[in-house]
């Protein structure tokens, strides 16, 4: 009778060595529906998290509003809008970051995790003091009465006060909120999200006791612009000392070429969101130059509209970006191909039941919404709808590509779509209307932008097949210049 087998360094089973810090390889069968399950949790509370952002500040309007009086109010919205068109201030170093952490979350890589986010903290937080400095240094040379055209009871201290107050809090909010980018690329995208309406819920009490205390105007515009920066202040600390302290910043683990391989990857998110920002938001000046001023309304307006439902776009999509840069890292490919589709279509058919309610009854919603008519022509109500339904559409691929770090086929694409989509609506609003602006849009994107997106889808996928087929990597192939 044989005895239990000895095994012998000839019939042991190879020992398998990981690095440090890493996890099991997942099959994408057991990745897959938890990665799908987390996506399905993001989008549902991102629809509260952006819900709340719009939801309080219409509600603090009245409060506000009759506590200020229009003239201080409206101070306060030029302030607002100026630090709105700063909102890439952290040079693409968030969406670097998320991007750069994804593969090593998938490895369970923290100590390179730790070394990208404090490299992340080091540079924002560097940049965020330096300008706050600057910022209050120059305070009493800027003549911010002439700058924010500030002019009725408003008085120079007060618009030097207001400026300061939330240029302030928006530059301290520029590191604080990486804490964000740091959860969403860590597959907390829910817990994110709620961190993120709780934040925009603290603006109410802060405010309303503001004014119930009877303090000053400026406090009160502190009180309610402050309230979101403590809360990612104190989501930062709960997040790195409780949730994930083995990636949490740490003045040591600062790595200079991680940093740099990290800015020049930002450096393309930032460069390509200022060139979007300038492609989306041209058509107005277009049409001014084109008809008038007079027409701009008529255009601006439901424009705007269509917009609103732009939300609806960037809602259900912006979490497939980490869900993206996991299953790339695992090599899931399969599992990125059949969510790209099946997001296409809950995108387009997102957006697509209101905009053809905008398209039929549109004209009769801005007769019933605003004191003046502005005729609601179906022609551009189409045209805005056909462009809504085109970024629906491209957005889910386009979230592949951002998640592997392929960033120069989209840039060359947008900023051909900028020079081409400027100069044909110029022509197309001259010869045919500003009904026409819409459409011109559609088509230079679709021969701009289309290719350029799904050119860098399938890099991005050609990226991801080196992985493996599930196989734990430790990296994830980035296209960055001159590599």
């Amino acid at each position: 009778m044989r005895g239990p087998r000895q095994e012998t360094a000839e019939h042991r089973p190879p020992a398998v060595h990981r690095p440090a810090g890493t996890v099991p390889p997942e099959t994408a069968e057991a990745a897959g529906p938890d990665r799908s399950r987390r996506l399905a949790a993001g989008i549902a509370t991102a629809a509260l998290s952006r819900g709340t952002g719009v939801l309080i500040p219409l509600v603090l309007i009245p409060v506000t509003l009759s506590y200020l009086g229009p003239d201080l109010y409206g101070l306060w919205m030029a302030v607002t809008a100026l630090t709105a068109m700063a909102a890439f201030a952290d040079l693409g170093l968030g969406n670097g970051l998320m991007t750069k952490l994804a593969p090593c979350y998938s490895t369970g890589d923290a100590d390179r995790a730790r070394r990208y986010v404090s490299s992340a903290y080091l540079v924002l937080t560097v940049i965020s003091l330096a300008t706050c400095a600057l910022l209050w240094l120059l305070s009493g040379v800027v003549a911010w009465s002439s700058v924010l055209n500030a002019s009725g009871t408003v008085t120079a201290s007060d618009a030097r006060a207001v400026a300061l107050v939330c240029l302030t809090a928006f530059v301290l909010n520029i590191p604080l909120s990486l804490v964000i980018r740091v959860q969403y690329a860590y597959q907390q995208v829910g817990r994110s999200n709620i961190w993120q309406a709780v934040g925009s819920l603290s603006a109410l009490p802060l405010a309303l006791g503001a004014v119930h205390a009877g303090l000053s105007p400026v406090a009160v515009i502190a009180a309610t612009v402050l309230g979101p920066v403590l809360v990612n202040a104190v989501n930062t600390g709960w997040t790195y000392a409780r949730q994930m302290p083995e990636v949490g910043p740490r003045p040591g683990s600062v790595d200079p070429e991680l940093a740099r391989e990290l800015l020049r990857l930002s450096g393309l998110f930032f460069v390509l969101t200022i060139v979007w920002s300038v492609a989306m938001n041209a058509d107005s000046l277009i049409v001014a130059h084109a008809l008038g001023l007079d027409a701009v309304t008529g255009y601006a307006v439901p424009a705007r509209l269509f917009n609103l439902l732009g939300f609806l776009v960037v809602l259900v999509n912006l979490p497939l970006w980490p869900a993206n840069g996991d299953a790339l890292a695992r090599g899931h490919l399969d599992w990125v191909r059949r969510t790209t589709r099946r997001m296409t279509v809950i995108s387009a058919g997102t957006v697509l039941l209101p905009a053809v309610v905008l398209v039929s009854a549109g004209d009769r919603l801005l007769a019933a919404w605003l004191p003046v008519p502005l005729g609601g022509d179906r022609w551009l109500l189409g045209g805005l709808a056909a462009w809504l339904v085109v970024l629906a559409v491209t957005s889910p691929i386009a979230m592949v590509q951002n998640a592997a770090g392929v960033v120069r086929p989209q840039l060359a694409g947008v900023a051909l779509y900028l020079v081409l989509s400027v100069l044909g609506k110029w022509y197309a609003a001259t010869r045919y209307g500003f009904a026409a602006v819409p459409y011109v849009s559609v088509v230079t994107y679709t021969l701009t932008v289309l290719p350029g997106t799904l050119y860098g889808y399938r890099q991005a996928l050609r990226a991801g097949s080196g992985r493996g087929g599930g196989r734990t990597i430790p990296s994830i192939r980035v296209d960055q210049p001159g590599g």
